[in-house]
């Protein structure tokens, strides 16, 4: 069932200033954005906006989440002031060459753009790790969940609209222990306090630099940026199941549409869609 969009709560200064600050690199992003204290999901929230017909670019934020998702079905935690959990409304559908490819690759453009805002707003430098969690070593720092919609704002696999929701762990929280094993933040990384606004605002100026380079077909660049910073995307031992059953392999890349490349003997596989684990 779709979350109704009910009143929203005033933006905090913090993100307020960043934005005003970095208006001119967020082009069409942020030209409205909704804030509150506590929702479901914010995904949610932003396929009720795409329904009622607003242009790409809304962007939908919360102090927490009480039903936040991330891939494959699974709970994003979302402890209050502890991390930005963010959601915004694209069309890749629309670019001018390879809409089907722009769309394909729109998780790996925001994997990149999220490493190159952290960066830029703390000079913290995340891997990726295929296709776009960011990590730190071994531990995660932040996640996407892409969901396609129909015109009509319902899920579909190959919609108009994409709802791209990410969530950025910014300090130290209490997650149950099997998150907390696997865990980081970049309060905990850099060892001092982290404005919230400024991560926010440059996370989103960098997602609208690569999405401008998606809808105007400049797809090398997002490839070239995304392998130079995901190193386990090349000679790593991964595990993953398809259709044949558990298999292995060592990581050989990615292809140009960015699908995961994997060595088994004397074949390499490739793997489009699933739960990959690095041993």
């Amino acid at each position: 069932m779709r979350e109704p969009i009910g009143p929203s709560d005033p933006l905090p200064r913090e993100f307020v200033e960043a934005f005003d600050a970095l208006r001119p690199r967020l082009g069409r992003i942020g030209h409205r954005v909704l804030f509150y204290d506590s929702i479901g999901s914010t995904n949610d929230i932003v396929a009720a906006l795409a329904a009622s017909g607003v242009a790409e670019g809304a962007v939908v934020m919360a102090e927490t989440q009480t039903a936040g998702r991330g891939r494959r079905g699974r709970t994003w935690f979302s402890p209050p002031g502890s991390g930005l959990y963010v959601s915004l409304l694209l069309t890749p559908s629309r670019a001018v060459a390879e809409p089907a490819r722009a769309t394909a690759l729109l998780t790996l453009a925001a994997g990149l753009a999220l490493a190159e805002g952290v960066q830029r707003a703390t000079g913290l430098a995340p891997d990726i790790k295929w296709p776009n969690d960011l990590l730190v070593g071994r531990r995660k720092l932040a996640g996407i969940l892409a969901e396609g919609l129909a015109p009509g704002g319902s899920a579909a696999a190959d919609g108009l609209h994409v709802v791209l929701g990410f969530g950025i762990n910014v300090s130290a929280a209490a997650y149950p222990p099997d998150v907390s094993a696997r865990a980081t933040s970049l309060e905990s990384e850099l060892g001092r306090g982290i404005d919230r606004g400024l991560v926010c605002a440059h996370a989103l100026a960098a997602i609208a630099a690569r999405y401008d380079d998606l809808m105007a077909g400049r797809f090398d660049a997002i490839l070239d940026g995304w392998r130079r910073r995901a190193p386990g995307s090349r000679g790593a031992r991964v595990r993953w199941q398809d259709s044949a059953g558990p298999r292995t392999g060592i990581t050989a890349g990615i292809d140009d549409s960015g699908a995961l490349l994997v060595q088994v003997d004397d074949t390499v596989q490739r793997v489009v869609a699933g739960e990959v684990l690095w041993d």
